[in-house]
């Protein structure tokens, strides 16, 4: 550790692998008028090389290429922010109704963005703790040690010997919100990367509402706090505690735990990656039905494994949502009516859930229920749910699929039930992912009302 009494040395050059963040209005929108001239040039380019091979390709096939999908994957990235956020929510929520090789480009973008340069970020850190921050630290690694959609993170030790994690926003994320989320949604209507039927709008209002509220750091801290105190004394879970007096609307500022992905558990053995699973889901039932608030953000990069305690580490608090009375209502009646295949009262919980448009027709209705009756498969299975051999997450995409292709049946569900699907959908995932086996009925039957 350095000599407490000399400030730390700033690097002297730029890491390549930096980005500078664009923070004004039109140099964000330069960004996109550069993807989409990226877009047509690719698109000329295909269709050039079809029709030398004597094919007759569609607009929609020219769109749709690999390199295409790159452009809007890496002009996304550069962006960050809401429009990064935007292409997250598409590929983590409605998968199904994209384009395959959007989709699985887009995929990146929940891992993947350039840090901002030194200078930028001495600049953001400048005016959240004033002039000579860096004097006050025994060290700052200026390299992070997370780079995501609104924030990258960096390790500190401070004078007084606090080990620290601080999360750094990026400039002028606040405030291009709105225009980022409306430009990239036009784009995506316009270029065809989504079906035309495709009714967004509810989307991107709540992509803009949940961003503003994931910018507010200071917001993020208070969920962040209320949720180690639900989980004070879970000799299983951890929440990193908040430092206040380095937290502000740009920088959030909480311990820093020594803790490797959650996918490392992959090589643990069976019973650990079990146990790991069962606490995940489990703690998502205890969130909707005790807490009443949900960590809505299921990203694997959240979720960190403490080898030396054993304890799995829960990051990033600004996606939390409260969730009022009568939706969880609906969600209990929805589960406990899947759990014994009582299909009136599954269609009744939907109902009032909000799921269902005012123009749906009969047999539309029966194939939400149809689609909600994959999902909750777990919830059926007396024993553990073994997940590692399970095809679940293929079936409940090819019924979204089948639904989604149906033009006038599409209905943007409420802003919860979207939130909450993206969670346990990505908690599935997880366990997938981890090949666990998962008790999913004994864990939900206490919230569940004698089901």
């Amino acid at each position: 550790m350095a000599d407490p009494n000399t400030p730390p040395l700033r690097p002297r050059s730029e890491d390549a692998a930096t980005a500078a963040v664009p923070s004004g209005r039109w140099a964000r929108m330069a960004r996109l008028g550069t993807l989409a001239t990226g877009l047509a040039g690719g698109m000329l380019a295909e269709g050039a090389r079809q029709w030398a091979q004597g094919k007759r390709p569609s607009p929609r096939d020219l769109l749709l290429t690999p390199g295409n999908a790159r452009r809007v994957a890496d002009q996304l990235a550069q962006l960050r922010g809401a429009a990064m956020k935007v292409g997250q929510l598409l590929s983590m929520d409605a998968g199904e109704l994209l384009p395959p090789e959007l989709s699985e480009v887009l995929a990146r973008l929940r891992s993947d963005a350039k840090p901002m340069p030194i200078g930028q970020l001495d600049e953001v850190l400048t005016a959240a703790w004033g002039a000579g921050w860096d004097a006050r630290f025994a060290q700052f690694g200026f390299t992070p040690i997370a780079a995501a959609s609104i924030g990258q993170v960096h390790r500190a030790t401070t004078k007084d010997g606090r080990q620290l994690a601080v999360k750094v926003q990026y400039p002028g994320i606040r405030q291009s919100i709105a225009s980022d989320v409306d430009n990239v949604g036009t784009l995506l209507r316009v270029s065809g990367l989504l079906p035309a039927h495709l009714n967004i709008a509810p989307l991107l209002d709540e992509a803009k509402k949940q961003l503003h509220e994931e910018a507010d750091y200071l917001r993020e801290a208070r969920c962040q706090q209320q949720f180690g105190n639900l989980l004070d004394g879970d000799a299983a879970l951890c929440v990193p505690a908040v430092h206040t007096d380095w937290t502000t609307d740009n920088v959030l500022a909480m311990d820093y735990v020594e803790c490797l992905p959650i996918e490392s558990l992959q090589q643990a053995p069976q019973t650990e990656r079990d146990r790991v699973a069962s606490l995940l889901i489990g703690l998502l039932f205890r969130e909707l039905f005790e807490f009443h608030l949900v960590q809505t953000d299921p990203n694997f990069a959240n979720y960190r494994f403490d080898t030396a305690s054993g304890r799995t580490v829960l990051l990033d608090f600004g996606a939390t949502r409260a969730y009022g009375p009568a939706i969880v209502a609906a969600y209990r009646q929805l589960m406990r009516c899947a759990m014994h295949d009582d299909r009136e009262g599954m269609d009744q919980a939907a109902t009032a859930i909000g799921y269902f448009g005012s123009h749906i027709r009969a047999d539309q209705r029966e194939a939400v229920i149809d689609l909600f009756t994959i999902a909750c498969e777990p919830l059926r299975a007396a024993d553990a749910y073994d997940f590692g051999r399970s095809d679940l997450p293929q079936r409940i995409r090819a019924a979204g699929m089948a639904l989604s292709t149906e033009k006038d049946f599409w209905h943007t569900p409420p802003a919860d039930a979207l939130f909450l699907h993206r969670k346990l959908g990505g908690l599935y995932l997880l366990a997938a992912r981890l090949q666990a086996r998962v008790p999913v009925q004994a864990l939900a039957r206490p919230y569940l009302g004698g089901a």
